[in-house]
């Protein structure tokens, strides 16, 4: 799988996860401390996090890093 295609997934799954938890794009930038706009990139894959803003994303979804990725 290329790089883009696996941001682009995981952008669905960092939004499949937070609608799950009925959390709101801003509700979760809140909690994460990163900024909405960031946050609302990410999901439609125009920004790529890094390993900090996804280890702060895991946290605030309540899923461990093996989790997130399992199904990318």
């Amino acid at each position: 799988m290329g790089f883009e295609k696996f941001y682009e997934k995981l952008g669905k799954r960092i939004k499949l996860l937070r609608e799950e938890r009925h959390l709101t794009q801003e509700q979760l930038a809140e909690i994460t401390g990163i900024s909405l706009d960031y946050l609302g990139k990410i999901e439609v894959n125009i920004n790529r996090p890094g390993l900090i803003t996804l280890l702060k994303l895991a946290q605030a979804l309540d899923i461990s890093m093996e989790e997130f990725f399992k199904t990318l």
